[in-house]
């Protein structure tokens, strides 16, 4: 079992998470600037995993715009998967989003990213349609895809099991 951080994402974990973003979407990536621009974003909350040494294991953002929480980006380094990252850094945002009183969460995902669909789907994202040739890189088309309202009994009940199960990992919030 590793020891993991979870905290606000910084200026100074930008070149870090830049390299994993480069290793994950290599023809096709966020630059450093789009990083740099979101962590001065009044709307922006990012968030990293760090393990015992202070290496960047995975990252997450999403806008918060009133009701609605838009995820922009989710990445886990190539080495790290399939340890459930992606999973606690969702579970952050939405922590952050029943803080800020969201009630909705959106995003976009490739259609053929299995993996992360079915991830969404384990907290109840739906697919609600389709942004055609989406993707700059191939024009994959995106799935968008919604939560209930948050707020709702089965979202929350949802949120609370998988919270549960994530709580057994060795994790410290450093908020």
């Amino acid at each position: 079992m590793i020891k993991i951080t979870v905290k606000q994402m910084t200026a100074e974990d930008v070149e870090e998470v830049f390299q994993i973003e480069k290793l994950i979407h290599p023809n096709h990536h966020w630059s450093k600037n789009s990083f740099y621009n979101e962590l001065s974003n009044k709307l922006a909350s990012y968030w990293v995993i760090k393990d015992e040494n202070n290496k960047i294991l995975a990252f997450i953002g999403a806008w918060i715009i009133f009701e609605e929480a838009h995820i922009t980006t989710l990445g886990t380094h190539p080495d790290f998967r399939r340890l459930h990252l992606a999973q606690i850094l969702i579970l952050k945002i939405i922590e952050v989003c029943y803080k800020l009183m969201v009630k909705y969460i959106t995003l976009e995902v490739r259609e053929s990213n299995i993996a992360a669909i079915s991830l969404y789907q384990k907290f109840l994202f739906e697919s609600i349609g389709q942004r055609k040739n989406y993707y700059q890189d191939n024009g994959e088309n995106a799935i968008i895809m919604f939560t209930q309202n948050i707020w709702y009994d089965t979202f929350k009940n949802n949120y609370n099991k998988l919270k549960e199960i994530s709580n057994k990992a060795e994790i410290i919030y450093d908020e």
